[in-house]
């Protein structure tokens, strides 16, 4: 009996030893299949990607020399009147006031904004290049909604200033101090950053598909969302308050604004004296106008028609031709520029 027991007892074990061989087997094969998957998951992840490729305005090749003549010429005359507004207003002592430190930091905006965006579009219609890295991708991301935001910010700020200038005369300079204004352009700098670094660190969580060509001639944020293979609620419902907090927020001081400003405007008993508060205000005006309302239309139309092409063509008039258009309203309209300018250009 003992010999018998001793062999059942044996073949127990042996069975045991095998059994745990073929779990361990089955866990080897299990964890084989998971990395390979997990490898073929991270393949597609935004970290691992390397490049996404930017179809711009139009893929005809006839079009590309005209297109890159315009743009060429769009954006050095966005730069060179931006930096002559900056130049007359620093050069210029009577022109250190509030207003004119406002748009010395719009000018500087436009130049960063536009050069997110054209040189390097410029450069992949020298190259024939489509290509755009992820890393690069991103950066351009960060970097005009950051000039973007600014840009509405120093917009709001202005507004303000002149609803100060005209409905708070007598106390302009002492609302309107030096300490102040630093302070609300170091804020718009501030919040546009803060906002633009939580928007790019919500993109680099997405993974994507293999489909990589943004149908813009930049990183637009909307249009790299859109590629994800990943679960976009979270994204766009940032994207959502954002705008609302940050861009409608903004808009609706600038026209609560104006419409004080006009209520006072039309109290004043005068012709001329109407006339001569409603230009100090005219310019920056038109200057709002031109921008939020090609950004508005961009955004409404692409959302009711779908159509990728057309917004990105759209996109053209408030990343390109209002930036470039600014120096010009504001010299053509403004006799304090005009002069600055002169006297700058005649040194």
């Amino acid at each position: 009996m003992e010999i018998i027991f001793l062999i059942l007892k044996h073949k127990y074990v042996i069975y045991s030893q095998l059994q745990m061989l073929a779990n361990v087997k089955i866990c080897f094969s299990f964890l084989l299949f998971s990395d390979s998957h997990l490898q073929q998951k991270e393949s597609y992840n935004g970290t691992q990607l390397s490049e996404f490729l930017l179809l711009g305005l139009s893929q005809a090749l006839e079009r590309q020399s005209f297109i890159y003549g315009l743009f060429l010429s769009m954006y050095l005359a966005t730069v060179f009147g931006n930096l002559l507004i900056i130049l007359a207003v620093s050069s210029d002592s009577h022109l250190h006031t509030p207003m004119y430190f406002f748009l010395s930091n719009l000018s500087l905006v436009d130049i960063c904004f536009t050069s997110t965006t054209i040189p390097k579009m410029l450069w992949n219609i020298q190259t024939q290049s489509k290509v755009i890295t992820y890393e690069g991708c991103i950066t351009q991301m960060y970097f005009f909604m950051l000039f973007a935001g600014v840009d509405n910010f120093i917009l709001t700020v202005m507004a303000y200033d002149r609803f100060v200038a005209i409905c708070h005369p007598l106390h302009y300079m002492v609302i309107m101090n030096p300490r102040l204004c630093g302070l609300l352009v170091l804020l718009s700098w501030m919040m546009s950053a803060l906002n633009s670094l939580l928007h790019s660190l919500m993109v680099l969580r997405l993974s994507f598909c293999s489909d990589l060509e943004i149908p813009h001639f930049f990183c637009e944020f909307n249009q790299v969302v859109q590629l994800s293979c990943s679960d976009t609620f979270l994204n766009h419902m940032i994207m959502y308050f954002s705008a609302g907090l940050l861009g409608g927020g903004p808009f609706a001081g600038i026209l609560y604004s104006y419409s004080k400003i006009l209520s006072s405007i039309c109290g004043i008993p005068s012709a001329q004296g109407k006339y001569k508060a409603f230009s100090t205000c005219a310019s920056h005006l038109l200057v709002v106008s031109l921008f939020y309302g090609t950004a508005l239309r961009v955004y409404l139309s692409s959302t009711a028609t779908h159509s990728s092409h057309s917004s990105a063509t759209a996109s053209v008039m408030y990343t390109v031709v209002t930036p470039m258009l600014n120096p010009f309203i504001y010299s053509l309209r403004n006799k304090d520029i005009k002069r600055a300018l002169e006297n700058f250009l005649g040194r």
